[in-house]
């Protein structure tokens, strides 16, 4: 019996570790200060983007150093709004 009952698991893919797997409800995976730390920096590749695209020549000052340093900027934000988490309260600062 014990393997029809290992086997009806495997079948229906059933196991621990699906049941595991599975998230809570409505749980925001970054705090809100995340989330506009990485809309601000998506904003700022894209203005380096279009910054250098305006210009529309090769040597041009906005093209080679305003717009690559706009869009580098942007891809460290993002880097650290993902990285960002708030520091826990210790428990005398609770009380």
């Amino acid at each position: 019996m014990a393997r029809k009952s290992s086997r009806n698991s495997r079948k229906t893919g059933q196991g621990s570790v699906l049941r595991g797997s599975k998230r809570s409800g409505g749980a925001m995976v970054f705090a809100r200060k995340n989330y506009i730390i990485l809309l601000t920096a998506v904003a700022v590749v894209v203005l380096g983007y279009v910054v250098m695209r305006v210009e529309n020549q090769v040597e041009g000052f906005l093209s080679l150093y305003v717009g690559p340093l706009l869009v580098l900027g942007g891809y460290l934000g993002v880097i650290y709004a993902i990285l960002w988490r708030e520091k826990p309260v210790a428990a005398t600062e609770r009380e």
